[in-house]
């Protein structure tokens, strides 16, 4: 790799290390999943299910409480401290998730969007339309900026309260201190072949310890 980190994929396209990352990761998962059997793929989709679920109560707790604060605050005003250019934090069964849950052409959508992202100074898979993936990173989906909490949380403490269950709920899928979510989607994928630098919870030297210290590994 060249010593600035920038690959040249042909006249038009340059991926950076960050990209190449992300179209690495993608492109083992997609393959090891069409090899997987059909029994493999429910088992997948029932260990998924209570997150899947817990998404769904949260996606419809941010569409009424956040998106228009967000929509406004960073989107169109370009202020964004979440979805700046490379700024977003994929976990290997993210993409497991959003891969599990998105058809081909949605698939066929991010591979594009990390060749050529939308905008120079916005994550790669947000589109003039919004986000492509089909079910986002749990960093994105949990992460609002302190303007948003004052203006939002602050004015309720009844919706500060089940935010904070939010927050508990989305730790116990990839906090590693339990067996957790996270951990078995990278751990099927590993037994499966695959290896990348988004299996944090079997690579990250913190979360290691964290398992270590609970006696999981």
């Amino acid at each position: 790799m060249a010593p600035d980190h920038i690959v040249a994929l042909g006249p038009e396209i340059i991926m950076n290390e960050y990209q190449l990352e992300q179209r690495d990761a993608l492109e083992q998962l997609q393959k090891t999943i069409t090899c997987f059997s059909g029994t493999r793929k429910e088992q997948l989709l029932l260990a998924m299910k209570p997150y899947l679920d817990f998404r769904r109560r949260l996606d419809r707790f941010s569409q009424k409480h956040f998106n228009a604060h967000c929509t406004s605050a960073c989107f169109q005003s370009k202020r964004s401290a979440c979805c700046s250019k490379d700024g977003i934090i994929t976990f290997w069964a993210d993409m497991v998730v959003n891969t599990c849950c998105g058809g081909p052409a949605q698939m066929a959508l991010l591979h594009e969007a990390i060749k050529k992202p939308h905008f120079s100074d916005k994550c790669i898979y947000l589109a003039p339309g919004g986000c492509l993936w089909n079910v986002r990173p749990l960093v994105c989906a949990m992460f609002i900026c302190d303007r948003v909490q004052d203006v939002v949380l602050g004015a309720s403490p009844a919706d500060s309260q089940r935010w904070d269950t939010f927050k508990s709920c989305a730790k116990s899928f990839r906090w590693p201190d339990k067996p957790v979510l996270f951990d078995y989607l990278e751990a099927v994928f590993i037994a499966a072949g695959c290896d990348s630098s988004l299996m944090y919870l079997h690579k990250s030297p913190g979360l290691l310890r964290i398992k270590k210290r609970s006696g999981l590994i």
